[in-house]
């Protein structure tokens, strides 16, 4: 397949000059950004006006794998520990106890309005239970919503720590679907495993780094970003390929290396304010991109009851 390399890139400067617009405004008409990005990318999919045909699902999973990697790393180093402290407990319980009590009474509400089976159900419920980290991390740091910095500091801790739990239950509901055997040992020992490599591999990793950046000046003030950057992705590949939880990693090495005193800080912590901006940006597009709204239609109403069962 060939394409034009120069509508490509006039194409992307479009859809980012866009964002950027919603960005704007979101804040006068009282609307997420992020909601407003995932419109444009919407219109300006195939069911839109701009005609893009997008449909390639494992792409955009590689590309929201390396955003949220991105998002949380910045989320961590902009996040103060003074504040995450005091809240670690009650941010794991909500991140455990809390998504597991909303796939519950989701996936058995789910299971009744799309006649799906109590399996089916619950495997939805574990599947939406989470919340998003890139919207939370958004909103909260990009608007005044007059939260109290310890309430704040613990949805955002909860949002990033979730996917343990998460992924548990995902699990378990594939193997009560494939109806074969798998040992609730073996359950539990992955869901600890994935929590505490996370948190230790983020916290000696993040410490490692402080000493690298210290022990090791670079000549180029340019190459420290991209250093972070590096480093970021090293975390959660390790921490991933070890069967922990790489993203709860990667935060956790963010708050380290945030709360830590090193060179060139304050350049690193702007540079990934921006990369997050521009992670953000790209993911909801995408995200807009894979959406065919003429097959929402039909589960519109349901979707909205859904939604509204999510919410509360």
């Amino acid at each position: 397949m060939t394409f034009n390399i120069e509508l490509v890139l006039f194409g992307v400067a479009i859809l980012l000059f866009f964002a950027i617009l919603a960005s704007k405004i979101s804040g006068k008409i009282q609307v997420p950004a992020l909601l407003l990005f995932l419109i444009i990318g919407m219109l300006a999919g195939s069911d839109g006006i701009g005609g893009i045909y997008f449909d390639d699902y494992k792409l955009t999973e590689k590309i929201s794998i390396i955003a949220l990697i991105l998002i949380l790393f910045s989320g961590g180093i902009e996040s103060k520990w003074s504040e995450i402290k005091p809240n670690l407990w009650k941010g794991l319980t909500l991140s455990t106890a809390g998504v597991f009590i909303s796939a519950i009474v989701f996936g058995i509400i789910s299971a009744y309005l799309l006649s799906f089976s109590w399996k089916e159900g619950l495997l939805l419920g574990s599947i939406v239970a989470s919340t998003d980290a890139p919207t939370v991390f958004a909103i909260l740091r990009s608007r005044k919503v007059g939260l109290k910095p310890e309430i704040q500091s613990l949805v955002e801790f909860e949002s990033s720590s979730n996917d343990p739990m998460a992924i548990l239950l995902t699990v378990i509901c594939v193997e009560l679907i494939i109806s074969t055997k798998i040992s609730s040992l073996y359950l539990a020992g992955l869901f600890i495993w994935q929590i505490v490599w996370g948190l230790l591999a983020g916290f000696f990793l993040g410490k490692g780094f402080i000493w690298l950046i210290k022990k090791f000046h670079l000549e180029y003030e340019g190459l420290y970003p991209i250093m972070t950057i590096a480093f970021a992705f090293f975390v959660y590949a390790t921490v991933a390929l070890t069967k922990g939880s790489g993203f709860l990693a990667v935060y956790v090495a963010g708050i380290i290396i945030g709360n830590g005193e090193f060179l060139r800080k304050r350049s690193i912590t702007r540079f990934h304010n921006s990369l997050s901006w521009l992670m953000q940006i790209v993911l909801f597009l995408t995200l807009g991109l894979l959406v065919f709204p003429k097959q929402l239609i039909p589960l519109a109403g349901t979707g909205l009851i859904l939604s509204l069962v999510l919410f509360f």
